[in-house]
């Protein structure tokens, strides 16, 4: 009985450790996120590897657009496989781009228009929203300016998870390296609403207007008319 016994236990231990090391190794290979690559294109790289965008098992395609880890630092892509040339924007008979998309969590607030998020997918991203200028708090502080930092922290508190959505008329990130983007507490648009409140102007780069230039001026108009903000204080 104990001949037989002890190759029969030694044969079942040898299963036992590979069985578990296969789960473990699975384990391993499944357990990434945005924080583990270095740049955004090293996570496009892996992410178009490993099935993307028709599959996302590591889960680093947050807002399902195709792309990865758009928090982490450039060196960035947004290569979708398949080879195929041309730009990011169309020709060639690509389709329309779309707003990207991306749900995130507030790190803090830096002024009226400007605040550092962590996106729930993982990475983290200062952003400055768009379509608005506010009065300075740094190098100079303007009328209305703390006032203005001062209302978007109240509206937007550490912690609060926010929605970011790009403009397809626009960049997505300014000379600074800042995102830009509208930015949206449950389905309300932030920036127009500090406009609403006269805590900023509309703000139009370079002449080139932003998909949503009427709604915000719209609510530009309301403030100037009720005196509200800086258009009654400054």
């Amino acid at each position: 009985m104990r001949i037989r016994f002890v190759p029969m236990f030694i044969a079942l231990a040898v299963a036992l450790t590979g069985l578990l090391g296969f789960t473990t190794a699975t384990a391993q290979a499944a357990d990434k996120d945005c924080g583990d690559f270095a740049t955004q294109k090293a996570a496009q790289t892996f992410y178009i590897n490993h099935g993307g965008p028709q599959s996302d098992p590591h889960g680093l395609d947050a807002e399902g657009d195709g792309v990865a880890c758009e928090g982490n630092p450039c060196p960035c892509s947004t290569d979708q496989g398949g080879g195929g040339g041309g730009g990011d924007n169309g020709g060639g008979g690509n389709p329309e781009p779309k707003p990207k998309r991306a749900a995130a969590k507030i790190i803090r607030v830096v002024d009226g228009d400007t605040a550092k998020v962590k996106y729930i997918g993982g990475g983290k991203a200062t952003v400055r929203f768009l379509g608005i200028d506010t009065p300075e708090v740094f190098g100079g502080e303007e009328c209305g300016g703390p006032e203005a930092s001062e209302a978007l922290k109240n509206r937007l508190p550490r912690g609060t998870r926010v929605v970011l959505i790009s403009d397809t008329s626009q960049d997505l990130k300014d000379r600074y390296g800042r995102q830009l983007r509208y930015v949206e507490k449950k389905g309300t648009d932030v920036g127009r609403a500090m406009i609403f409140d006269g805590k900023g102007e509309v703000y139009v780069y370079q002449g080139n207007p932003f998909n949503r230039v009427k709604a915000y001026r719209k609510a530009q108009d309301s403030a100037k008319d009720a005196d509200r903000g800086i258009w009654g204080a400054c």
